[in-house]
Formats: C-alpha cells, structure tokens, sequence
C-alpha cells in the first residue's frame, strides 16, 4: 500500500480496436521516467462467461459496452488509485471467458488505462488526470485486427471479417467514436505520426511532476 499522501494519476486511452491504443501507452510509460508505471487493460474485464457453452459465448456482442464487467473495474481502478493492490482478471480469447488464474498488480505513480470503451463510463472517466483518444484509420484498423486476432488468437480471417461488419463496426460508430468528445487530447495516429506522440508525451511529463 502506498502513503496515503501519495498522488496517483490515472490516465485513459480509448480508440477504436487495433487503433494503436498499446503504442500509444507504451510511449507514454518511456516518458514517466523515475515512475512506477502500472498497465490496466479492458480486455481483461469481459464479464465472467465460464458458465455459458462455447457456442453462446461465440454469440456475444463483445463490442458493446455490456459486454464488460464495469463493477469490478471501477473497483478495482479505485483500489490501485488508493494505493491497493488488486487481482485482475485474465481474459483469454481463444475459449471466450476468463481465465481460472489472476495477476496481481500492485500500486504505482501512473495508471495507464487503455480500451475501446475507456472514455464511455463517466466514473472512470472522471477520475482520469488525463483522457486520450486514439483516432486511426478503420480500414488501418481491420488490417491490423485481422493480423491479431489470426495470429494471436486463433481466429480464421472469414471469423474476423464477420464479426467486423456485424458488430465491431457499427458498435464503433455508435458507441466508441462519440467518446471522442470527452478527449483532451485526440491522437491521429500512425506509426510514424512522432509529433503528436511527442507532444502527447510533453504534455504528461508535465503532468506527472
């Protein structure tokens, strides 16, 4: 537990999936220097589906908001930004469901908070010292779904296809870009997009001082 003196800032990083979400906090996290860095992502807080067949969890909406179980995020967010070690759950997506096992994350200075739904829940939003959106490119986007989730998650490209048109686009336009607005900063990223990243960077060294 840290001194409970101790100022903890939270930042969030929200976008669209396979946005560049990760390499955006990964920039961050080189600039905190001389910071105890800590790395919560939404992914991990799906709700518990262990007790559905496979086949019904494959029909799940993941792209909608209720698809994760806010309680035990804030909770958990709260908790590390109190100076709280937490358990998070590990979510794996090749069997759709939570993982029996949970990682321990102790406290730090920065809490780097990344997910496509970061910005839409006014609790943890308004806890954030700082709100990031990540604007890329959809067809950038798919491209780089396709090669996740094929290579890391065992999905076939037909998989992947479908679920984009059903799903995670029109989830996208309804329900992640509108949080644009709640942004303080809006990334148009690419990799080789090092300004914005580099004023991005400026801007947090700043902030954690």
């Amino acid at each position: 537990m840290k001194d409970k003196n101790h100022k903890v800032s939270l930042i969030v990083i929200a976008g669209g999936s396979a946005s560049g979400k990760t390499t955006v906090a990964n920039k961050i996290a080189e600039a905190c220097t001389g910071k105890d860095v800590v790395f919560i992502e939404m992914d991990n807080y799906y709700k518990d589906l262990s007790h559905l067949s496979p086949e019904v969890r494959k029909q799940t909406n993941f792209d909608h908001p209720n698809a994760f179980d806010y309680p035990l995020l804030i909770h958990n967010l709260e908790q590390l930004l109190l100076g709280n070690k937490i358990e998070e759950p590990i979510y794996d997506f090749k069997v759709n469901s939570r993982s029996k096992e949970v990682k321990i994350i102790k406290p730090g200075d920065v809490i780097i908070f990344d997910g496509i739904f970061a910005l839409e829940n006014p609790e943890i939003r308004n806890r954030a010292a700082i709100r990031i959106f990540v604007d890329t490119d959809s067809d950038i986007r798919l491209l780089r779904r396709i090669t996740r989730d094929v290579e890391t998650r065992g999905r076939t490209l037909d998989s992947v296809l479908k679920q984009y048109t059903a799903t995670v686009k029109p989830m996208h336009d309804a329900f992640v870009e509108p949080t644009k607005r709640f942004a303080d900063i809006i990334v148009p990223f690419d990799f080789h997009n090092v300004v914005a990243i580099d004023v991005l960077v400026t801007k947090i060294k700043t902030l954690i001082k």
